[in-house]
């Protein structure tokens, strides 16, 4: 039996990664005309043949074209926790043989329902939304996409959708834990709840620490970081409280980095005179110059999930819909002090 020519006994010939060579064979940017030349030539002296419907069909090795859509905002001016995702989900679908497809939508195509290429012109078999959207569109997408589609890193709650996120609740919970036994018990929340479900998940397991610990939540320490409609995190937005904390919990480590900041700038230490936690393991270099206590998301672990699953559901749109919690784990720094008793 002739063995199948893969994208890596390609890259492996020219001397390139596989991500270049599935940018070179689907037409995407990034590649010079020399190079895509080269691998197409060598792809077609190797026999190597890309992904069809009719072959599909006939093949016992299945190879699909995997859209991957995403909201502007989750791109934003420091380098994304969400590209970083999507690089993982195109690293696990290359391994299975299949190609990605990355679209950006814009806010205001989402706002006038306006549905993305990948669906009007039918190029994907299945669709991976990375990060939330509006429920309006959701809705309308899933019905229009005529494909499986899987949520990354969110879900709309409803009862046909299969979702993957990480365990922001007892992840929260558990850093929150953390913080009171190393003796703090003023702890303030820093993250807008409206703005993100995961946003708010957080914010509740750190609700059920502080309440197993017998300490109602201050009001006055659930503090704001981002706009609700964009998503975006605004520094101006961000107050200190006029009573301080002990600790600053931060639902992810971009603002625990402008806490940090801040803090800086009011004359406080971190963490000689103040704590700060963060979640997620991700901050952009040159934000923050101390290593943050956070709670690591496992974005590979995750991001091979949504594919496996979306696979499952491309070879069966029957399948029972699920929402997948992936763990992650507590990753001990240098921004928390343990106070004494």
């Amino acid at each position: 039996m002739i063995k199948s020519v893969k994208l890596a006994d390609i890259a492996e010939k020219v001397g390139v990664s596989t991500v270049t060579v599935s940018k070179a064979l689907s037409g995407q940017k990034g590649v010079s005309e020399e190079m895509r030349v080269r691998i197409k030539e060598l792809a077609d002296e190797l026999g190597y043949k890309q992904p069809s419907v009719a072959r599909r069909e006939a093949a016992s090795q299945k190879s699909y074209q995997i859209g991957v859509l995403i909201e502007e905002g989750y791109l934003d001016k420091y380098e994304s926790f969400y590209w970083l995702l999507y690089q993982h989900v195109s690293t696990y679908a290359l391994a299975k043989e299949c190609f990605t497809f990355l679209e950006v939508m814009s806010r205001q195509s989402e706002e006038e329902m306006d549905l993305p290429k990948l669906i009007k012109e039918q190029k994907a078999d299945g669709i991976i939304v990375i990060g939330s959207m509006k429920q309006e569109f959701l809705k309308y997408l899933k019905q229009s996409a005529k494909v499986p589609v899987v949520y990354l890193d969110f879900t709309d709650g409803e009862p046909d959708t299969e979702s993957i996120v990480s365990d922001s609740y007892y992840g929260a919970y558990r850093m929150t834990k953390y913080l009171l036994k190393q003796g703090h018990r003023d702890i303030a929340y820093v993250g807008t709840i409206q703005a993100t479900g995961s946003i708010a998940d957080r914010y509740f397991g750190y609700q059920k620490a502080l309440l197993e610990a017998g300490i109602i939540p201050n009001p006055q320490w659930l503090l704001e970081d981002r706009d609700i409609g964009s998503g975006y995190i605004i520094d101006d937005l961000l107050q200190l409280p006029r009573e301080m904390p002990t600790a600053f919990f931060c639902n992810c480590d971009l603002t625990a980095g402008i806490v940090i900041q801040k803090l800086k700038e009011k004359g406080y230490r971190v963490p000689e005179d103040i704590s700060v936690a963060g979640f997620d393991n991700y901050i952009h270099p040159g934000i923050c110059d101390i290593g943050i206590t956070t709670y690591e998301v496992d974005q590979g672990g995750m991001a091979k999930l949504a594919v496996k699953q979306l696979l499952k559901r491309i070879a069966d749109p029957h399948a029972a819909y699920g929402t997948h919690v992936v763990d992650g784990n507590m990753v001990i720094k240098e921004s928390i002090k343990l106070l004494p008793k």
